[in-house]
Parts: structure tokens; sequence; C-alpha cells
């Protein structure tokens, strides 16, 4: 596995994504709406993993809840692997929960999540390119 993306909840997509454009220098952006888990993300590109920058697109966002409780800031990490499904297996195996189904995520990717208490308070996203 290798790390695929930092998350970073934010209420404006477009204002964060200058910030950090300017901040690490960084002129590679994506920007997509993710409509099954109401967010609006911009990639940004870095040499090593990508910080993914998510604006809620709706009031039943998981998004806009955690805005709501803790404000704008770190939301997860995704971690890439080539086996998503035999992951999971394996991880179960080991006492791990998850949040739900694999599903579809950005970018044509397969995701899930792991419960932060399975990882010390820390929201891990799986995902794999299909």
């Amino acid at each position: 596995m290798k790390i695929n993306h930092i998350a970073i909840a934010v209420d404006n997509v477009e204002e964060s994504c200058k910030k950090y454009q300017e901040a690490l220098d960084v002129k590679n952006v994506e920007f997509e709406t993710v409509e099954t888990e109401g967010v609006k993300v911009a990639i940004l590109h870095l040499e090593n993993a990508n910080i993914e920058l998510m604006e809620p697109t709706n009031d039943s966002s998981p998004i806009k809840k955690f805005l709501e409780k803790r404000g704008s800031g770190l939301h997860h990490i995704a971690l890439e692997t080539q086996n998503i499904e035999g992951e999971v297996s394996r991880m179960e195996g080991c006492g791990i929960q998850f949040l739900g189904k694999i599903r579809d995520g950005s970018a044509g990717t397969k995701v899930t999540f792991i419960h932060p208490k399975s990882l010390n308070g820390v929201l891990t996203e799986l995902c794999a390119n299909e």
C-alpha cells in the first residue's frame, strides 16, 4: 500500500485551492463533484501523493456535518491498494471495522472507509483504481 491522498474538509474549495496552490507551488489540479459522497473536490497533485480538498454540496453530506462539528481541517488519509476486496477481507480478519461497503469514489476509484476506532482515531480510506 501507499498513501494516495490526504483529505481536508473546507468551506470553499475554490478559495482553499488557491491558497494551497500558491503555498505549495502546485500547478496540476483537478476539480470533480462526487454526488454519492455529497462533495466537490479539488485534487492537488504532488510528486508522491495528492491533497484532496473537500467542500460539501448538500446538507446531508458527511463533510457538512464534519465542518459543523469540527471546522476546516484534516478529514482522512487514503491508502491505495491494488486489491481492495482482498485487503478488506484480510483486515476484517484482523478485527478492523469498516464504515459501509466498497463503493465508487472520485476519479473512477473504488473506496471504503475504516472506522476511526480501528486505527487510533484516524478515519482511513482504502482506495483502488479499477
